[in-house]
Formats: C-alpha cells, structure tokens, sequence
C-alpha cells in the first residue's frame, strides 16, 4: 500500500488521528466506501469512526439536551446504542487529542452547555452512533488484505467537506494512484 508515494505496509505503525479509507471493492455493507478515523490504536485493538455516513437524525432526536442542527452520523456497527463525538474545543475537559486541533469525546456537561450558549454546530463538533472497533490483530490483518487506504490528511478536511463527497475527495487528495481509485464505480457491471 501507497501513501503520497511512501511504501506503507501492516508493520507500519497506525495511529489515533489516522484515517482508513475503504478500497472501493470492500464488500462489507457497512464500510462500502467510508471514511473511518482511528480514535484508538493499541495492541489489544483499535476503535474508529466512520466520519462519512448519516445516520438520517438529528441530534435532537437522540438528547433531549442538545439542541441545533447538527447531524448524526453511523459510527459503525458496533453498539449503536452510544453517542460519541468529535469537535474541535481544546478546553473541553477529558477530551483526547487526536491531531490537527481535532478531538475525541470529553466532558459531556460541558458540551451541552457549549451548545446551549449556541457555539456547537457542524463546522466545529460531529456526533456518531456505534462505532467501529477491531479486536486484536483484526485491522493488521485487514491491511494485509488491502481493505484500507492510510491516509494522515490534515483532519480538518473532515469538518469541511461534505460526507457523501468525502469518500473521494480525501482520495484525490492522496495523488494519481489514489485519484484512479476515486473513480472506480459503486457498481462496475454498470460502468
């Protein structure tokens, strides 16, 4: 595997603030041509989000505390029955870096505060249910298959984009051979 003309392989170490990106013929239903960011990579597993894909909700329709326009997005498939986000608020208490000013979760009384006051929207702050988890040595051996693309794409690119373009775009970001894979067809009978 390729990143901006550098050899990667599945030795290669991944991080939290690393993206995944679905080769277009990965035939899972749940990450057919996701974005995914890496929240958590260590031995025992790794946890992600899938950044790409709405879940059709808004945030009022799963907390009666928040408030606001802000989309939902599917996590992944595991446990969506919990709320997770990202967001950009450096003082947001317990909140993890991941990198590029992005964030994982934190204190959520803050955060609804943050919003009540009117300072959480789209641009700054993303919710998600489920998430995507891969036990022990699962993702490694998925990068082996070559069901991923890494990608270390500035994160902000995320907030600025929007999800059914992201897919694409964060390929064409990643040089020629990436911009091919671009535009492999959803359905290649059909091309």
């Amino acid at each position: 595997m390729e990143l901006f003309g550098t050899k990667l392989n599945a030795n290669q170490d991944l991080n939290k603030g690393d993206v995944l990106i679905a080769e277009p013929f990965l035939n899972d239903p749940n990450f057919s041509r996701s974005v995914v960011l890496l929240c958590e990579h260590q031995e025992e597993g790794s946890f992600g989000l899938v950044v790409n894909k709405p879940a059709l909700l808004s945030i009022e329709e799963l907390s009666e505390h928040l408030h606001g326009n802000n989309e939902v997005f599917i996590g992944g498939p595991v446990e969506q029955n919990t709320l997770h986000f990202i967001h950009k608020f450096k003082d947001l208490e317990d909140a993890i870096p991941l990198r590029d000013g992005i964030y994982w979760g934190g204190n959520f009384e803050q955060l609804k505060s943050l919003n009540l006051a009117g300072q959480v929207d789209s641009t700054n702050c993303r919710f998600f249910i489920g998430y995507s988890g891969w036990s022990q040595q699962q993702l490694k051996d998925e990068l082996v298959q070559n069901s991923w693309v890494i990608s270390r794409i500035a994160l902000n690119f995320l907030f600025d984009i929007a999800p059914e373009d992201l897919w694409q775009k964060t390929l064409r970001q990643m040089g020629e051979k990436y911009k091919m894979l671009s535009n492999y067809p959803t359905d290649p009978r059909l091309n």
